[in-house]
C-alpha cells in the first residue's frame, strides 16, 4: 500500500515534563511508525495499541531513572502525556491515539496502588525472580505456559498488600476494589521492569504479553446476520443465494481491521455460533468456500492478510511503501463451531490438561514409557503451536 504520510514537524512541548525523550527515541519512533496516521485504525488492535502501551511503560521506566519514583503525579502526568502525543504526532502518528487505544494521563500515575517508589517496591518484591521470569520471554510458551505473567501478578499482589495500603483501598480479597488495586499495581510492576530491563528487551516483553491477551478474542464488530440466516437455513448443498448473502456480510467485516491468524479462528467460530443460534446448522463455510483470511483486511479488495500471532510492526520503505508480514500458511478453511455456545478457542496443547499416566508400582519400565510419551506430547505441542505462531 502507498498511503500519503503527513509531513513531520517540530512538536509543541509543554516544557514541564522532566524526562529526556532522547533516551527512548527508538521506541518513540517505532510507536509512531506502528501508529502512522493513515493506518492506525486498521492496525490498532494488533500493532498500534500494544506498542503504545509498551511506550507508556517504558516512559515510566525512564522517568524513574531520573526521579526514583515509579509513577508520576497527576500534574506531571498531564504534561508528559501531552508531550508524548505531540512527539508521536510530529513523527507521523495518528493524533487520535488516546481515543483509539483508550490511554490517558492517569495511565502514568499510581491509581490506587500503595507503592510508588523504587525503594518501597524492592523491599516487598523478589526482584531477581521477577527479572529472571521476564528478562527473556519464550514466544512459543508464554501464552500457554506463562512465566512472566504470573511473576508480574505475584509482584502486583505483593505490593497491593503492603503495609502502606490506604485503609480506604483495603477490601475483601476478590472484591472489585481489591481487583482494581492489583490491576493498578501491575502498572507499577511494568514501570519497574522498564527501568531494569534493556530497552528493546522490555519492549519485546510487553508486546509479547499484549499478544497473549489480544489473541484470545475476536476484535471485529458483528451486526445481526438476519439476511444470512434467512437465506442459509436448512441447506444441504451449495446455494448461490446463501453464499452471496454470506459473502456480502463477510465483506463488511473485511473493511474493519487487520487481525491475526488466531483472532481469525475466534472470529470465524464466533460468527458461526451466531448463525447456529439463528438456525443455520449446516457448515456454510465449507459450502461457500470461506477461508480464515476472509475475516481480515483485504488488500486490493480481494487478498486477505492475516498476521502471525507474534507481535508485528508496520514496515515502511520509500520504494515498496507500507507493508505487513502476512501469514500465508493460513489460507485454510474457516472452522465451523461444534455448538452455538461459543466463548473463545483455546490454542494450548491438549496435553497440558491431561492427567498423569498411571504408573505401576511394580514396573519401572512403565515409568520410562510415560516419560517418553510426555516428550512426544511436548514436541507435538511445539509443532502445532509453532504453526499457529
Amino acid at each position: 500500500m502507498y498511503p500519503s504520510f503527513p509531513r513531520t514537524y517540530e512538536p509543541v512541548l509543554t516544557g514541564k515534563c522532566p524526562v529526556n525523550f532522547s533516551s527512548i527515541l527508538n521506541i518513540v519512533d517505532k510507536t509512531a511508525s506502528d501508529c502512522s496516521a493513515p493506518l492506525a485504525a486498521l492496525v490498532g488492535n494488533v500493532i498500534c495499541c500494544p506498542q503504545v502501551h509498551s511506550l507508556l511503560h517504558i516512559f515510566q521506566g525512564a522517568y524513574s531513572s531520573e526521579t526514583d519514583m515509579l509513577v508520576l503525579h497527576q500534574t506531571e502526568a498531564d504534561d508528559c502525556f501531552s508531550d508524548i502525543i505531540s512527539i508521536l504526532t510530529s513523527r507521523g502518528a495518528n493524533s487520535t491515539i488516546p481515543e483509539l487505544c483508550s490511554v490517558k494521563p492517569s495511565n502514568l500515575t499510581d491509581g490506587s496502588c500503595p507503592v510508588k517508589d523504587i525503594k518501597s517496591f524492592e523491599k516487598v518484591v523478589n526482584s531477581s525472580k521477577l527479572i529472571d521470569a521476564c528478562n527473556t520471554i519464550d514466544p512459543l510458551t508464554e501464552c500457554c505456559r506463562p512465566a512472566c505473567q504470573p511473576a508480574i501478578m505475584q509482584a502486583a499482589f505483593a505490593i497491593s498488600q503492603s503495609r502502606n495500603t490506604n485503609p480506604k483501598n483495603s477490601a475483601i480479597p476478590g472484591s472489585a476494589t481489591s481487583v482494581d488495586v492489583v490491576n493498578d499495581c501491575k502498572e507499577v510492576v511494568y514501570a519497574w521492569l522498564s527501568r531494569k530491563l534493556p530497552l528493546e528487551a522490555a519492549n519485546t516483553a510487553f508486546r509479547m504479553l499484549s499478544s497473549c491477551r489480544v489473541n484470545k478474542n475476536c476484535p471485529l464488530k458483528f451486526q445481526e446476520p438476519s439476511n444470512v440466516i434467512k437465506q442459509c437455513s436448512d441447506l444441504a448443498s451449495p446455494n448461490p443465494t446463501c453464499c452471496a448473502s454470506l459473502n456480502t456480510y463477510i465483506g463488511t467485516l473485511q473493511k474493519q481491521m487487520l487481525i491475526t491468524n488466531k483472532q481469525a479462528i475466534n472470529c470465524a467460530a464466533f460468527f458461526g455460533s451466531m448463525l447456529q443460534k439463528g438456525g443455520v446448522m449446516t457448515n456454510i463455510y465449507e459450502l461457500c468456500d470461506v477461508d480464515l483470511k476472509d475475516f481480515s483486511l483485504q488488500a486490493y479488495g480481494q487478498q486477505g492478510c492475516l498476521l502471525r500471532s507474534l507481535p508485528a510492526d508496520v514496515i515502511f520503505d520509500n520504494t515498496t511503501g507500507v507493508s505487513f508480514t502476512c501469514d500465508l500458511s493460513d489460507n485454510i478453511a474457516a472452522p465451523w463451531p461444534s455448538s452455538s455456545s461459543f466463548s473463545s478457542m483455546s490454542f494450548c496443547a491438549p496435553e497440558m490438561s491431561l492427567p498423569a499416566l498411571p504408573v505401576s508400582p511394580t514396573s519401572g519400565n512403565l515409568g520410562n514409557h510415560a516419560r517418553r510419551l510426555g516428550i512426544f506430547a511436548h514436541l507435538s505441542f511445539y509443532l502445532v503451536y509453532g504453526i499457529l505462531l
